[in-house]
């Protein structure tokens, strides 16, 4: 048995945001009943056809979940809605600002109903302030937030190849509603928890904010380089393969160049001695390695760079990470059941020992719709 295992959330989410955070707690054995709009249901289903004929994002965000149509304006679906939140125990929104309120379905007006329910509204922007109403995607609040500024090459600002605002409010929203059920757990009383895109990402953009508020210098866009550290990123070597390494500390750097480079004298190089020296001369520094690393092939090069305790990695494909090596090892690939027929997809991050934790099907539209009124309407 799973760690949620008799959790009920309730659902009224679309895009990727709300359902990536509901799909957590679905992975961790709670019932998510997701309420969809009549006609199309989430609109995320038509956001591209890639995955035989699905949308790969949403079979992405809304395996093991369970779909029920109902249209929030007809009287009795409305009363099935509040059956079922009186003996849910979370719900979860990411409506346009204010529509839940709209609906009486506002975090104020369900605590007032049912004390024991945790709430969980998912925004753009946050609750209040000039952009409370803003539409807000994800790539929008990237760029509110500072990310796409310094991420790309030094020419050109790019988006991040995933979508991380909507990544980042899921994950703060699934952890605080991890805690609130534990806070219940004690107290028997809910919580209303709110979480805004902007925010969290902001969270996220610690680390630049820091360097740049009190560095005093603008943070730049590096390409595939890191910011601060030296020599981490792609190096190109004798095959035309790069290989990526990253150096933490000045104890590596001195076994990069003993073990590796076999140019122990560039310890002493006063360009080099320390990070923030190798980060100012990152140019030098470059052409120093790639001039030693001509000499190998990428796969002798990364044999050298393990033997001597460097971090490396080689820059895989999309199609390579699915058969990479270390996931075939463990097992990490498993089997789903969808309307399109069975695919595959990674088992959750988090494993807890002793358990199995099944992927459980995406669903079609409306798929529930009958057995959830079976369960929750009139006797």
């Amino acid at each position: 048995m799973l760690p949620l295992h008799g959790i009920t959330v309730v659902a009224l989410e679309q895009a990727v945001a709300a359902p990536y955070a509901t799909r957590q707690l679905a992975d961790l054995g709670a019932r998510v009943i997701k309420v969809e709009r009549p006609g199309r249901g989430d609109f995320a289903r038509d956001y591209d056809r890639n995955v035989k004929g699905m949308s790969a994002y949403f079979v992405w965000v809304n395996r093991g979940k369970e779909s029920a149509v109902l249209d929030l304006k007809d009287p009795t679906d409305r009363g099935l809605l509040e059956a079922i939140l009186a003996r849910a125990d979370v719900f979860v929104q990411n409506l346009a600002p204010g529509a839940c309120e709209r609906l009486g379905l506002g975090s104020a007006a369900l605590r007032a109903r049912h004390e024991h329910l945790i709430t969980c509204d998912i925004s753009g922007y946050g609750e209040g302030g000039p952009y409370r109403d803003k539409k807000a995607y994800d790539l929008l609040v990237q760029c509110e937030a500072g990310l796409v500024s310094i991420t790309g090459s030094p020419e050109e600002p790019a988006r991040p190849g995933i979508s991380i605002a909507d990544i980042a409010g899921a994950m703060y929203a699934y952890t605080g509603i991890l805690t609130a059920l534990y806070e219940r757990e004690r107290t028997g009383v809910g919580s209303a928890l709110s979480v805004s895109l902007l925010d969290a990402l902001g969270e996220w953009m610690g680390h630049p904010y820091f360097a740049q508020e009190y560095g005093g210098t603008p943070v730049v866009r590096s390409g595939a380089r890191h910011p601060s550290i030296s020599p981490y990123g792609p190096y190109r070597c004798g095959d035309g393969a790069r290989v990526f390494l990253s150096v933490q500390s000045d104890r590596e750097w001195v076994a990069l160049c003993e073990r590796v480079l076999r140019r122990p004298e560039l310890t002493r190089d006063p360009r080099f001695a320390t990070n923030p020296l190798r980060r100012a001369h990152d140019d030098e520094l470059t052409a120093e390695l790639e001039n030693r690393f001509s000499a190998h092939t990428a796969d002798g090069l990364t044999a050298l760079l393990d033997a001597a305790g460097i971090a490396n990695a080689r820059l895989r494909t999309v199609g390579e990470f699915s058969a990479h090596p270390q996931l075939a090892a463990r097992d990490r690939w498993q089997e789903f059941d969808s309307p399109v027929g069975p695919l595959r997809g990674l088992l959750p991050p988090v494993e807890v020992r002793g358990r199995h934790a099944p992927l459980r099907p995406v669903p079609a539209l409306g798929e529930h719709t009958e057995a959830v009124r079976a369960e929750f309407g009139p006797a």
